[in-house]
């Protein structure tokens, strides 16, 4: 029982960590990031109760990866939020709403 157990948390890492190199590949490569659908949402396996004490080490180090992308992407959209904002002052000489006239009775 105890090496199904740990075997099943193995392979429930290997799934995370999988996610997570995922992410990072596409936090590095513009065009594969523009390229690839977004994937399947990983789900946390329901039935395998604690986390063997052999695999912490593992799981805490995936974790941090997981924040380190996660920091990385909150920057990221920042930077297109002010990117946007600074896009959008930007007059393209296309035609204007402004007044076409002056009114010069006054």
């Amino acid at each position: 029982m105890t090496d199904t157990w740990r075997d099943a948390w193995t392979a429930a890492l290997d799934e995370l960590e999988m996610d997570v190199a995922e992410v990072e590949t596409m936090l590095t490569d513009a065009r594969r990031l523009a390229e690839t659908p977004p994937s399947n949402m990983w789900q946390p396996p329901t039935d395998l109760g604690a986390l063997p004490l052999e695999l912490k080490p593992r799981a805490d180090e995936i974790l941090t990866r997981q924040l380190a992308a996660a920091q990385e992407i909150a920057r990221r959209l920042t930077a297109t939020r002010a990117q946007q904002a600074m896009t959008a002052r930007i007059e393209t000489g296309e035609a204007s709403k402004r007044p076409v006239y002056l009114d010069c009775a006054m």
